[in-house]
């Protein structure tokens, strides 16, 4: 795992470094999210690992989301915003019940 943490930190370094040295290079006119998500399990041990990463990050769980099924807490760098995201078991059951209706459905091409 840690080989993946290292990567995912020399490419960051990397992306930074080439848009600092081409500032005619075209970057994102919004937000860029970086978004992780703990393993799946029970909806306490999920909600839990994003309490854990809530206090490495000093931020606060987002009751915007909770309605929809997902435990988030983030933090923001300018436009830049790092996102820990449990998705509960019943956010899961609602998409994948929606999901399953996916190829019964067929348009007519015009």
């Amino acid at each position: 795992m840690q080989n993946d943490r290292d990567a995912l930190i020399a490419g960051l370094i990397a992306l930074a470094g080439l848009v600092k040295a081409n500032p005619e290079l075209p970057v994102p006119l919004g937000s860029v999210i970086i978004r992780a998500f703990p393993a799946k399990g029970p909806d306490d041990e999920m909600c839990a690992a994003v309490d854990r990463v809530a206090v490495l990050l000093g931020s606060e769980i987002d009751p915007d989301h909770l309605p929809y099924g997902h435990y988030q807490t983030a933090i923001e760098f300018g436009p830049v915003r790092y996102e820990f995201t449990a998705i509960l078991a019943a956010a899961r059951a609602r998409h994948a019940a929606v999901d399953s209706y996916r190829d019964s459905i067929e348009i007519d091409n015009p």
